[in-house]
């Protein structure tokens, strides 16, 4: 049987105007153990059936052998338990889940360049990824991220991945935004290009080579389509492409 652990509510704070960060501490341990990219199932009080109630969010931080983990959720319009955790969480509350769950992790020895594309909170198992070769001091390849949102204020961690180009000369951070307008007001030293997560991808590793994986994180749509695209149009192999789905 699963472990449901009583979590408590530390600190919420707003990323952009539509996600917050919540940091929750796990009282009855002194170490939450997880692997980079695993996620936890909240039980949430919004239903009388278990699929009503439950619902999966990614564990945004890196494992650092404490009992405090962080969650990057995004407010979805009618969603009833983002509305929940939106409306009616605050410091203090407690959130029940259990886990860690799930196999989206990168191997213990990374041989081959990463290339990690996503959307909107779908960043929350690459930040925790990314956090967690910093942390350990594992030896990488070339880390490519590449972040897809409709405007410039749904970006998500700009700074952390900004100082992370620097601290790391093998990491490139790339941002698409398909509904910007203002471009005269964008962070600087980021590849920011108008449009789709795809058109990166679809450049910058369009010669085929069997030293590169692909981590896909993000709504069904955009994952399928990316997965198209790497598998079919380009021809990779469907084993250099690893997903998650959200929402």
């Amino acid at each position: 049987m699963p472990t449901w652990y009583d979590a408590k509510v530390l600190k919420i704070e707003n990323e952009s105007p539509n996600t917050r960060r919540f940091w929750v501490e796990v009282a009855q341990l002194e170490q939450f153990d997880f692997k980079a990219g695993q996620f936890v199932t909240m039980d949430l009080p919004i239903g009388e059936k278990r699929l009503e109630r439950w619902r999966s969010y990614s564990i945004a931080d890196a494992p650092d052998g404490d009992n405090v983990l962080e969650f990057c959720i995004v407010k979805l319009d009618g969603g009833r338990a983002t509305t929940y955790l939106f409306d009616e969480v605050e410091p203090g509350s407690s959130l029940r889940f259990k886990g860690p769950d799930g196999a989206f992790v990168l191997p213990d020895t990374i041989e081959n360049d990463v290339v990690m594309i996503c959307t909107g909170t779908g960043v929350a198992p690459f930040r925790s990824m990314l956090g967690d070769i910093v942390n350990s001091g594992k030896t990488t390849r070339g880390l490519h991220l590449i972040f897809g949102t409709r405007q410039a204020e749904g970006m998500l961690y700009t700074s952390e991945f900004q100082a992370l180009q620097a601290q790391l000369p093998n990491f490139h951070y790339s941002v698409a935004l398909s509904r910007e307008n203002d471009w005269g007001k964008l962070p600087q030293g980021i590849d920011i290009r108008h449009g789709y997560v795809h058109q990166f991808y679809l450049e910058q590793y369009a010669q085929v080579r069997p030293d590169v994986r692909f981590y896909l994180c993000g709504w069904q749509n955009m994952v399928d389509e990316a997965v198209q695209q790497l598998t079919q149009v380009l021809g990779y192999d469907n084993r250099q492409v690893v997903t998650e789905l959200y929402g």
